[in-house]
Parts: C-alpha cells; sequence; structure tokens
C-alpha cells in the first residue's frame, strides 16, 4: 500500500470519476445485521459497528486494535465517547473481533489520505473502497503508533459523532420533533421544547437502522469534554485483580501443551531425528516439537530428541563479517546507492569546507524480547479451527492460520487476548501458526509455548545498520554540507533525514542483505538513525566548540515546534553545559527526533566515575500536536525510553557460526531498576495533526546518552551498545566502528 501516493490513490481511484459510477455499490452503507452476532447479547442493540448500547444505558466501543499496554483501548474509547456525548462512568471497551467486518479501513484511510478534505458527497464512496481494500489486506494491525492518530481521527470520533447524530434522528421522529430541537448530554437526550428526557438506550435499536452518516459534524477541540484529560485506563483494573486474561493463561478441556526447538541457523531444516516411541514429537521442516501433558514435561522431553539439521551458506557468518560486508557496501566502488534526499551542491561544498568530520556509526541485530513469551493455544478439527493468543493482526493472523491448514478463512477463528508486551514480535504469525498445525498432528487442543532462549534466537530482528556520514563546516562553524551512506533501508521512509537547515545534502542507502530475518521492532528505523544523525551533528557541534544545544536551535529556526520543544527540555535540565565536562566525569546530553508524528527532545545528564556509568537524570519534552490521554501518553513516552535506554546500554544480538547466541536475560539484559533514574517527561500541545505515542519516545535516547558519555569522558561512541558486557557493565573504551 505504501507504494501508492496518497492523493494520487484518491485523485485516480474516486475524485478521477469512474468510481462514480460504482460508489453507492461499495459504500459501508448499514452494517448492523453483519456484525451484530459477532458483538451483542440479548441486552444489547448495536448503532453501528463501533457502538452498542445496552438497557443500562452502558455504551460498548468495539475497537479495532490490540492492548497491549500501551493504552489504545481507553484512548479510543475516550475519543469516541467525548463525540458521542456520554458518560465516561457507563463507557466500556471490546476488541473488535478477527473478522473481515472489522477489517481497519479507517486506519488505511488516515495513512494513504492523510489531511486530504475529501467532500461529503463522495465520503461514503471513499470508505468503501478503503473497506474493501481493508478486507483484501487482512488490516487490523496494531502498530507504528496509529492508533490514535489514525484509527482515532478517522474511526473512533467519526463513528461517535455519527452515533450521535442517529439517536438523535430516532428520537425527533418518535419525538415528532426537529432534530434541532433536542441535546444529547451525558448519555441523555433532552427536548429543549419540553421537559422530555430519555437515555440513549431508549432510541438505540432505532438508530441502529439507519446508515451512519460517513462526515458527521466533529468537534473543535475547545469543546472537547474527554479528549485532553487524563481519564483513567480501562485495562487496568483487571490487570491489577488477577482477572485479565493473556493468552499464556488460556486453559482448555483436555488440553496438551507443546515445546518447540527451532534450526539453529536460519535457513536450515531437519534432516534426521532420533527419539524413543515414547515422545510424541512433531516435524514442522524447519523445527521440532514435542506434546506432553504440561510444558515443562514437554521440555525436558524435548532435550531427549537428537536432531540433525542441514547445512547452510550461512554456518560460517560471524559479526565482525556482517560488519564487514556492511563496510565493504558503502565503501565499494560503483556501489549501487538508492536515494533519500538530495539538495544543493555537495562536491563543491565539501571541497570548500572549513573543516570535515567522517565518521561511520553501528547499530546491532536486537530482539524484541516481551516479557510474556511466545505462545499460543490451538484446536483444529476436521473442518474448524479456534486459535487463543495475543497478534498485533488477529485478522491477517486467521489469514494466514486459514492458508497454514488448507481451511477457508470462515473456518477459522481467533480468540485475540491482552498481549504481554509485543513491540513488534507479535505483526508475525510464525509461532500461532505452529501451534495450529501441532493441534492438527495431535488431534486435540495444544497449548505451545516458546522458551526464552527460542524467542532471542529465532526472533525476527532489528537489522543491523552501518551509517557513514561525511560533514564539512563553512567560516561560520555551522554545517554547510551533510553527506550519509548507509545500508539496507526499510521503514518509514523519512527516518534518515534530517530537520536542520544544512544547505547541501546528500543520503542515500545501499542494499547489502544478510541471512538475519527482519522485523519491524519500536520505532523501526528511526531507532537506529536517530543515533546516528544526532550524534553526528553532535560530533559537528564538538569540532566548533559549540554547545550542542544551542548549535540545534541555530540550525532550527525554521522550525519553531522543535525550538520550543528544545528550549523546554533546556530548561527542565537546567542546561549549564559549561559546567559539564571530562575532567568533572559529568555530562549533558542532548536529541531531538519527529518520528510517527510526535516531536520529542530528550537531555541526559551522567556522572562517569573508573568506567562505571551513573545515569543522574532523564527529561524529554514532547509535541504529539495534541495528546488524548496526558497521563497514559507520558507513560508511553516513558516506557519508550526505558525501552531504548535498555537497548542503548546492553542490546546485542551477536552472530556466530550463523546462529544467535543470546539464550536468556543473564545475557541479553534489560536495565535494572537502579539503573533507570527519574524520567521528567512535559507535554507540548504544538498544534497540527495528532502524532503518536508508543514509539517516538524510543529513538532519542540513545544519541542524547551517548553525547552524554562524550562529555563526561571525551570517548566518541560510534557503535552501540555502551557497555561491553564481557566486563562486567562497563563503558566499552573501543566503540569505533573498524
Amino acid at each position: 500500500m505504501n507504494k501508492w501516493t496518497r492523493r494520487g490513490l484518491i485523485t485516480a481511484g474516486v475524485i478521477g470519476g469512474s468510481a462514480l459510477l460504482v460508489g453507492v455499490g461499495i459504500r459501508p452503507g448499514n452494517r448492523v445485521a453483519k456484525v451484530k452476532s459477532l458483538i451483542t447479547n440479548e441486552s444489547e442493540d448495536v448503532i453501528s459497528s463501533w457502538v452498542k448500547v445496552d438497557q443500562n444505558n452502558i455504551v460498548t466501543a468495539i475497537v479495532p486494535h490490540a492492548e497491549m499496554g500501551q493504552g489504545t483501548h481507553t484512548a479510543l474509547a475516550q475519543m469516541l465517547a467525548d463525540e458521542m456525548d456520554v458518560a465516561w462512568e457507563n463507557v466500556r471497551v471490546e476488541e473488535a473481533p478477527a473478522h473481515e467486518e472489522y477489517a481497519n479501513f479507517s486506519l488505511a484511510k488516515g495513512f494513504l489520505t492523510g489531511s486530504v478534505e475529501i467532500p461529503r458527497v463522495l465520503m461514503g464512496t471513499v470508505d468503501g473502497m478503503f473497506f474493501q481494500l481493508s478486507k483484501l489486506f487482512d488490516l487490523q494491525i496494531t502498530g507504528g503508533s496509529t492508533s490514535v492518530r489514525l484509527t482515532g481521527n478517522h474511526g473512533a470520533r467519526v463513528a461517535g459523532a455519527a452515533a450521535k447524530e442517529m439517536l438523535l434522528d430516532a428520537a425527533a421522529e418518535e419525538w415528532d420533533v426537529s432534530p434541532n430541537q433536542l441535546t444529547l448530554e451525558q448519555g441523555y437526550i433532552r427536548d429543549l421544547s419540553g421537559d422530555r428526557v430519555e437515555p440513549i438506550a431508549t432510541f438505540a435499536a432505532t438508530a441502529g437502522t439507519r446508515v451512519p452518516p460517513a462526515k458527521p459534524k466533529l468537534k473543535q477541540p475547545s469543546d472537547f469534554q474527554l479528549i485532553g484529560k487524563s481519564m483513567p485506563r480501562l485495562d487496568i483494573p483487571s490487570k491489577v485483580d488477577g482477572t485479565a486474561t493473556f493468552a499464556i493463561d488460556v486453559n482448555l478441556p483436555e488440553m496438551k501443551c507443546a515445546a518447540i526447538r527451532h534450526a539453529p541457523v536460519f535457513g536450515s531444516h531437519v534432516v534426521r531425528l532420533d527419539h524413543s516411541d515414547e515422545i510424541d514429537v512433531v516435524d514442522l521442516h524447519t523445527a521440532v516439537a514435542v506434546i506432553s501433558d504440561s510444558y515443562w514435561k514437554a521440555e525436558n522431553l524435548l532435550g531427549q530428541v537428537k536432531i540433525e539439521w542441514s547445512k547452510t551458506p550461512h554456518d560460517s557468518i560471524s559479526d565482525q563479517q556482517i560488519l564487514e560486508q556492511f563496510n565493504t557496501a558503502l565503501t565499494a566502488t560503483g556501489a549501487e546507492f538508492n536515494e533519500d534526499h538530495s539538495a544543493g551542491d555537495v562536491a563543491s561544498a565539501l571541497a570548500s569546507a572549513s573543516s570535515q568530520i567522517d565518521a561511520t556509526y553501528f547499530a546491532p541485530n536486537l530482539a524484541h524480547a516481551p516479557m510474556e513469551p511466545l505462545n499460543s493455544t490451538a484446536h483444529v478439527t476436521e473442518d474448524h479451527c479456534e486459535v487463543w493468543t495475543g497478534s498485533q493482526n488477529p485478522l491477517g493472523l486467521r489469514s494466514a492460520v486459514a492458508e497454514a491448514l488448507d481451511l477457508d478463512a470462515s473456518q477459522v477463528v481467533i480468540h485475540n487476548c491482552y498481549l504481554g508486551g509485543a513491540f513488534g514480535r507479535r505483526v508475525s504469525h510464525d509461532f500461532a501458526i505452529e501451534s495450529a498445525k501441532i493441534s492438527k498432528h495431535a488431534n486435540a487442543p495444544i497449548k505451545l509455548i516458546w522458551s526464552r532462549a527460542q524467542d532471542l534466537q529465532n526472533d525476527q530482528y532489528r537489522t543491523a545498520v552501518s551509517s557513514r556520514f561525511v560533514g564539512g563546516t563553512g567560516e561560520d562553524q555551522l554545517p554547510s554540507v551533510w553527506t550519509n551512506k548507509y545500508v539496507n533501508k526499510h521503514e518509514p521512509a523519512e527516518a534518515p533525514l534530517i530537520p536542520y537547515a544544512i544547505p547541501n545534502q546528500e543520503i542515500a542507502s545501499v542494499a547489502s542483505p544478510i541471512h538475519i530475518p527482519f522485523g519491524v521492532w519500536r520505532s523501526v528505523d528511526h531507532s537506529q538513525h536517530a543515533f546516528f544523525t544526532e550524534s553526528f551533528i553532535d560530533e559537528l557541534a564538538a569540532k566548533s566548540n559549540s554547545d550542542p544545544l544551542e548549535y540545534r536551535l541555530k540550525l532550527l529556526g525554521h522550525l519553531p515546534r522543535y525550538q520550543r520543544l528544545l528550549e523546554k527540555v533546556r530548561d527542565m535540565i537546567d542546561w549549564k553545559f559549561e559546567d559539564f565536562s571530562k575532567s568533572s566525569g559529568r555530562g549533558l546530553g542532548v536529541a531531538i527526533v519527529k518520528s510517527f508524528g510526535s516531536i520529542a527532545a530528550q537531555a541526559v545528564q551522567v556522572t562517569v566515575n573508573n568506567d562505571e556509568l551513573k545515569i543522574d537524570k532523564i527529561c524529554c519534552a514532547v509535541d504529539p500536536g495534541f495528546a488524548v490521554n496526558p497521563d497514559g501518553f507520558k507513560a508511553q513516552i516513558e516506557g519508550g525510553i526505558i525501552y531504548g535506554l535498555t537497548a542503548a546500554l546492553y542490546g546485542e544480538i551477536n552472530v556466530e557460526n550463523g546462529r544467535v547466541k543470546q539464550s536468556n536475560f543473564h545475557d541479553y539484559p534489560i536495565a535494572r531498576f537502579d539503573e533507570v533514574p527519574e524520567i521528567s517527561t512535559e507535554i507540548i500541545n504544538g498544534g497540527g495533526p495528532m502524532g503518536g505515542a508508543g514509539e517516538p519516545g524510543t529513538p532519542p535516547i540513545a544519541p542524547a546518552l551517548t553525547n552524554a558519555v562524550y562529555v563526561a569522558t571525551g570517548n566518541r561512541i560510534r557503535k552501540l551498545p555502551i557497555f561491553n558486557l564481557q566486563s562486567g557493565r562497563k563503558l566499552s573504551r573501543t566503540q569505533t566502528v573498524t
């Protein structure tokens, strides 16, 4: 889908003319009959696919996103309830079923149209087109910080406002008055011309017979009652009292458990198995599973199975070879680079620069390591399959399982549970498909659990990247030229681009594939490129003996939102750069990155004593345009900071003899409580489109931290992670790329 331009798709496909001929036929229309059996019981009425109301005036928002601790269910329910004008204490939320009627066309519409204003007369046709596309692509994904900024604005708010109009129309018809004489407040409809007041439940059934307006009137921010307030999270009570169901909690009658071993080198497969007849073994070609009465028994029995794996061309690959391959790709004569951005005359600017810096950076492969291990429970019969798991794309999972079992998608039911962490890993379907195949073999319900070692050694990783920069400064010591060449471009496309006013730029990538499988990881390419670009701008500032924060401010005069955040974070951390130096062992660092629609500036203060690093303080100022739930937004930003901090300090997946070495948190550690300092976060609602929350906190932390370490030590870190674990969590003195 990202090959289509937003405006081009709308113009060519709809506004251009031909789609208008069939527009009425593809409009979503009234879908109540199609979804009612999926989401209701006898005491509930459906107003639209988004909204149901019960006899006690309880409004339930049906949300097409997974809840994995990010607060999406609460924020989207908040947006719907505000537009619908119902009381928050009467609002509930349910995740939409993995069914084609809940393909998330609001997300697709928001992604592809952006801020394009679509005429009211065409809105139904546009919605219908995106609905069909979303069904075609099984689009029900949670990721990319899209839930609030896309689904929320293009789905939840619209659904709430539409439900309000439908309810008012239904009440006006029953009372034989004009809808203009009625108001809806706190879930009650009032007749302004008399004293009649009724709960919306009275009119819900009648409202549900109407076609939802495709373009209802939305509130202005000044009219918000719930949006912009820190409403309590709807998922927290059940997580506190233990009633919340995660996939690993699922138990079914006659259920058995399975443990699994995957090929140690990606691309390998089973050649031969040797085991006793008493062990129930399943050969999955690239993995071997054992079934028993409990996971622990299955894991121990699996250890008794002798597995011979096929040889691959990657069996001798190591970290050093990957690094050498990348460096060769960046410097090879005649290498084919794909341009991201070009401006000015780079060659002339480099030739005339008063000083130059040439620096190469490296970010390693990283695993996702969610706290809840990958797991899935499946029950396959002759013509039916049910799966209980935690997925970031349950509708896509339904189709993937159906294909793997040679079933129709209608024969597969996905029960999506709370996700105990994901960070992009649960976008993939491998573990759930495996559970279904094992269940089919066993002719019984199977709970498959991956061990921590299997999770770390068979992930789909944030890929390693090398990135080389050559920059030059003019007589004013400000950068006049910026060149950047890096390996292996992924998403989002804008990740390597910089906001700074540098007149001559050349940014390009070169392909240098490796056998380690790629997967989306929190903030995707922003997590690597932010480290590269914000480190290099710091090197240019240091070369000119400038305060790195003030240096950035000079280069961002054309972007007042960026400047405002830097000024804010400067005040938050009490920035006095002249007081920090190598001689004092104290450092200050800063970074600013825009990702997923939000801009985040972070400042870090550190103390280094004999290679022991103490992070004293982290401050973050972030501009999301508008924060729907400020408390939840801050929690996500700070969670992203800690996730990125772990990666910066320790994150590294090492490859030896073609296989991943790490096997658990002893050699793939996470930041401990005593290593995470006080984090202060301030939100500035700068206006404009809403930005994301789950990912923008992660990219700036690594460069802000390494820039601070440079001030405190004089050691410029160009290769992550910061710590050399073999020396006992001490700062490494060899953090350059060789």
